[in-house]
Parts: C-alpha cells; structure tokens; sequence
C-alpha cells in the first residue's frame, strides 16, 4: 500500500519495484551524506536496515506526510533508536521535510537528534534510544487501536542484539497473551553488534523457534531482496483475525551497499571521512549525484551561526580565557575512562577480578582489562545487551568472593538497572562495582538518551553505595584501584566521554571521603601548576571571598572560574572538589560556609544533584541557623539534554567556566 492522501482516501504517492529499489539506493547514499556531514553516527546499522525502511515508508505503510498525525495511520515505531539517520532518511524521502535537512543531522538545534525524539520531528511516533522498550510501547499503542476499534497496524523495528534485553520478551509474551494480530515486529538480523557478531556476544537463535513457541507467527525474508520483503510485509499487515502478533525476521548485512563496511563491526559507530563517502557514493552509482562541497558549505555557515549564538549568550570578559588559547596555563585533555582502562590494565591480575561487558566494551574502556592480557579473557563476561542481567550477575559474582566490575553508559548504569542495584547490590551490600560512563552533556551529538544527568539523585540516595566521580584521567586512574581493592561493599563511579583537562598529577592527595581544595596561585605555563592542591583536612583558611562546590570534569571549568575571578575582580576563590559524593565531605562543606560565607556548587549534571547534597550538609548544621549564608547551584536545568559539539552543549547549558564566574559575580553583589 503506498502513501495515502488522508483526506481523500486515495494515493497519493505510488512506486514499482523498480523505482523502489531506486529509491532505497538513493537512500542509501543520503545517509551517508547526512552522516559524513556530521561526522558521527551509526553507518552500519542504518545501512542494513535501509530497504526495510524503504519498503515501508514508500509502499507498505498507510500513512500521509502531509497529516503526520492522521489518526488512521499506521505507526512505525524504531525502537534500535540509534538507527535514527536511516528514520531521517525514510521521513525525508517520504516527504515530511525537505531532504536537506538530513544535513543537519546531529547539530545543536537541529530537530534530527542522535536518537529520535518525537516531539522534534513530524513522522517519529516515540523517542528512543534505549534498546529494549520500543516493542512494549508498540504493544501499548496496539493495544489502544484494539480499545478504539481500530484498523491500522503497529510496525516495530528491532535489531537482533536488542533481542538480549529482557524486556524484549516481556513485551513478546504481553504480545501473545493479549492475541494482538495487528502488531508486526520487524527484526533488522544483521547478526553484528558492537563487541562483534551476535552469536558471539549472546547467541539469540533459534529466534524462529523462539518466537513460534511464545505463539507468534514468523515470517523470514531476505531484508535485502525488496520484492519478496514487500511482499512478505504486506503479508503481515494483511494478517486478519489470527489472533497472533507477527514477527518478520529480516535477514540482512550490516553495511548493506558498501564493500569495506559490509559486515565490518567497525562501521558500527564511525562516520565516513570524505574520501570514504566517495568511495561508497561510487560503489553506489551515486558519485555524481550530491554537491558535497555546497553541502559542507551549508553546515559550515550553520555552525558558523550556533557559535555566534553561543558566543551572545557566553559572558564576556577583558580577554579569552578559553581552553588553550593563550599562550599560557596550557593543558592536556584525555577523557577520564581512558583512565579507568589504564588502570584495569595495570591491576586486573588479580584473579578475583571479573569484568563484565555490555557490547559498548572499547568505548567505555572496560575491555582494556584483557585487551594486551589474553590470559584474563576468561575473567571477561560478555552479556551482551542486558544491563539488569549484568549487575544480578555481578551480584552473584560477589557473593562468592569475587571482585566484579559491571561498565556501561551511564544513562544505563545508573537508571535502566535501579532496583537490580537497590536489592541485589545495596540491600546484600555486596562488594560490586558500577561503572558509569558518558555522564553528562558532554557526550554530545548521541543526544539526550544517551547524556546521563541523573545519576546523582539515583546513586547517592541507595543505602550502602559509594560514590566517586574523578575529575581528570589521573584521577579516574588512581580511583578505580582504590575502589577496587580497598573499598568493600557496592560502588559506583561515575565518567565521562570527552576529553577533558587533567588537573591533577599523581602526587595530589586523593582520599576516600575526603575533598580536596584547590587554590589558584599565579598564571603559570601549564594549568595545573598555577594551583596548589590540598587535602580539605589540612587545609588553613586563607580568608576567600566565596567557595566553589564541583565534582568531576566540572571542577576543570570552577578552577578556569577561579582565574577569571581573580585575573578580572581580585576575588580569591577556594574550589572544593568532591571527587566523592557518597560519603560526602560534611567538614570541609561546613567549614567553607562558616569561612567564606558564599557557596556556589557546579555540576556537569541536572542542577540539584550534587547542589542538593551540599545545600543539605549546610540546613542541617546548628552552626550555620541564621548565618545568612550565600547559595548557589549551577547545573542542567531541570531538563534533558539535546545533540550538538561536546563543548558547544557546556556553553549552552551555561557550564562554562565564563557562565560560573558572572553568576559568582551577581551572588556576591546581591
């Protein structure tokens, strides 16, 4: 069926076989385009499941881009929501919006966000991004159009490592129990995922078997031969008074088109340079079909125009402070889980430690452990997608005397596996440690699934949890030994996936429990030597005008604040760093009040979490009642996170260490 005209009924939009499978190249090229445009993204997935995409916004569907909430359409639902650019593709071709805009894929206020987001964009039906929940919401909406007696159909697409959540198959047997024949699962079996082929990390076959006895009916087509998968999608929406939910299971190769990235884990994640792009433009027939320079000239003036905007909103002051930019207080930058790699490397010997991975294993560096160790492999656990298995089975793990580390994004760590942490973790204390990674806005262009800004709130309020977040790679390093040696029960580390600058070096006092001062002495060539570092205990007043509150890579830009502070108004500035949030530092908290009489607390996370913990420690001191202390808190609003340039979302959010100083300057002048 092609697209309709709702209002009319009729077609309006209609496309042969061999127009479609035309179409589907094009598409195919577009894609590319859009992701070599920019320089992120997911090449593989979205090229595998390019002709599924085709087949169903150009001739299976009913749906009308031109009334993208027309109540009779039928939904389409991509629940592997970082396939997201071949969704773009398939809207813009199906014309909800010039194609053009697939260009802006990725950039800060742009409506294609690194995960579909369907307040965004016209024709995306949910938000995803999180593996594993897209087929549950498609039951849901099945289940509504079942209540309102309703003819349209709900398709989901999957990927074949998403079939390793559990919630996958909650949703399977919900599925089957409520006999909804007008729900169609799409499942892209491009058998890669990114820690390597599926069968691999966890097998999922026989997945037709599976399905069948969960009491589904189960279609198997080549994903790529677009004749006999139109046929056999029509087949499934045509599927009347079975009482069966339908499963089609589309047999696919990642990189579908392109020689080098067909079935390559390689392109799982990885944009095309621009000898690549043409390359596969050639491959394609394509080569001379998009003007690459009038489109890198677009995104040019376009990112042009986002930093003027930033800078109008960043405050400005007698001279560029700026990571860098001068020719003096330089630094290097690595991101803080190269740290935690280095240090599984070093340490991972002992043999009760047993690392568990979540397919993202190179990305969050936990497959450092074993990488230059062959010898230790058998101590890595793969679990494939499934972040609540995994922290059970760390659980288990410790019971019997192991030391077990359990990494994933944060946005996972923290919150997909909560109440695993609460019961089998917290509640058995047990000596488990998670690992978060790509906390906060500055994962970047990933967008807001995958920016973890609440695992403060989450992680400190679990009876028996530490918590610790590091504020450079040497510190992330040194921690990850301690935490796993030296502290017993469960523990939580909090990372993230930029680079930041290192602040510290491998003499700076770091305890457990204890902050650390930072005080900035004099410009000097290199960063971290215009401070001197101090543990809180030790630590005399120095009679500052304010104290500010970090944690993190954050406390880089409160130290960047101290500059400006003392460079351009003379204020002396005592910068505590609480590398560990749980247990907090209540002393040097209560002491900073009582000698600074200013508090500001920063955080590269939603404003309150770690404000909320200082802000507690001061209310409930009997010393500070009626001591008119100064409070601030700078964070994330109250919001989600959106796709744009690492350090172009820390001056939008007001991260910055310019946007720190102007509001110190406002405190204190109130």
């Amino acid at each position: 069926m092609p697209i309709i005209d709702s209002n009319t009924g009729r077609i309006a939009r209609s496309y042969s076989f061999d127009e479609l499978k035309e179409r589907a190249n094009y598409m195919r090229g577009l894609n590319l385009v859009s992701l070599w445009a920019a320089g992120s993204g997911h090449p593989g997935g979205t090229l595998s499941v390019m002709d599924i995409g085709a087949a169903l916004y150009l001739n299976v569907a009913r749906h009308d881009p031109d009334n993208p909430e027309w109540p009779g359409r039928d939904r389409i639902i991509w629940s592997a929501g970082h396939k997201a650019p071949a969704l773009y593709t398939c809207l813009g071709v199906a014309g909800y919006f010039p194609e053009e805009e697939l260009y802006q894929l990725r950039m800060l206020g742009s409506r294609l966000q690194g995960h579909p987001h369907w307040k965004d964009l016209p024709g995306i039906e949910i938000s995803t991004g999180s593996l594993g929940q897209g087929l549950s919401v498609g039951v849901g909406m099945a289940m509504a159009a079942k209540l309102n007696r309703s003819a349209h159909r709900i398709f989901v697409i999957t990927s074949d490592g998403e079939q390793q959540e559990g919630s996958i198959w909650e949703a399977v047997m919900s599925a089957a129990h409520h006999r909804l024949d007008n729900l169609i699962q799409v499942i892209d079996k491009n058998s890669l995922q990114i820690d390597g082929l599926v069968a691999d990390v966890m097998n999922i076959d026989p997945l037709i078997d599976k399905y069948r006895s969960f009491g589904w009916i189960v279609i198997s087509v080549d994903g790529h031969n677009l004749t006999d998968l139109v046929t056999r999608l029509e087949t499934a929406r045509n599927q009347n008074q079975s009482q069966q939910p339908v499963v089609v299971i589309c047999h696919t190769t990642k990189g579908k088109g392109v020689s080098f990235m067909e079935g390559a884990t390689a392109w799982h994640g990885k944009a095309p340079n621009r000898d690549e792009l043409e390359q596969a433009l050639h491959e394609l027939g394509l080569n001379t079909v998009f003007d690459l320079p009038g489109i890198l000239e677009a995104r040019k003036t376009r990112h042009q125009k986002i930093e003027s905007n930033l800078a109008a909103i960043t405050p400005e002051f007698s001279r560029d402070y700026w990571w860098n930019r001068s020719e003096t207080m330089k630094v290097k930058m690595e991101p803080t889980r190269k740290g935690f790699g280095r240090a599984l490397d070093k340490h991972g010997g002992d043999e009760r430690v047993v690392c568990i991975g979540a397919d993202i294993s190179d990305s969050i560096c936990i497959a450092d452990f074993h990488r230059n160790h062959p010898e230790r492999k058998e101590r890595f656990i793969s679990v494939g997608i499934a972040e609540q298995n995994a922290t059970t089975i760390a659980a288990g793990l410790a019971r019997e005397g192991k030391l077990p580390i359990f990494g994933t994004y944060g946005v996972f760590a923290s919150a997909r596996n909560l109440d695993q942490l609460r019961v089998s973790v917290c509640y058995s204390n047990l000596n488990v440690l998670i690992v978060g990674a790509h906390g906060g806005v500055s994962v970047g262009p990933d967008g807001a699934t995958h920016q973890e800004l609440e695992s403060i709130f989450q992680i400190t309020g679990l009876p028996n949890m530490t918590m610790l977040t590091p504020c450079d790679s040497l510190e992330a390093e040194r921690i990850t030994r301690i935490l796993l040696f030296d502290i017993e029960g469960p523990k939580y580390l909090r990372l993230a996936r930029e680079a930041t600058p290192i602040i510290t070096d491998e003499n700076s006092p770091l305890n457990v429990g204890e902050a650390n001062i930072f005080r900035y002495r004099s410009e000097k060539p290199i960063f971290r030597e215009a401070f001197e570092i101090v543990a809180a205990s030790d630590y005399s007043s120095e009679n500052e005008g304010l104290t500010i509150i970090s944690c993190g890579p954050e406390t880089a830009e409160a130290l960047r604040a101290a500059c400006i502070l003392k460079s351009e108004h003379d204020i002396e500035t005592r910068v505590l760093h609480l590398h560990t949030l749980k247990p907090i530092d209540k002393a040097a908290i209560v002491r900073a009040a009582q000698e600074t009489n200013v508090l500001v607390t920063v955080e590269e996370h939603q404003v309150g979490g770690l404000g909320n913990l200082a802000a507690g420690v001061v209310l409930r001191e009997p010393s500070l009642v009626n001591s008119g202390v100064k409070f601030r808190m700078i964070g994330v609003p109250d919001r989600f996170g959106e796709s744009g340039e690492p350090w172009q979302l820390i001056r939008h959010f007001g991260l910055a260490a310019e946007n720190i100083a102007r509001q110190t300057i406002n405190l204190l002048l109130r």
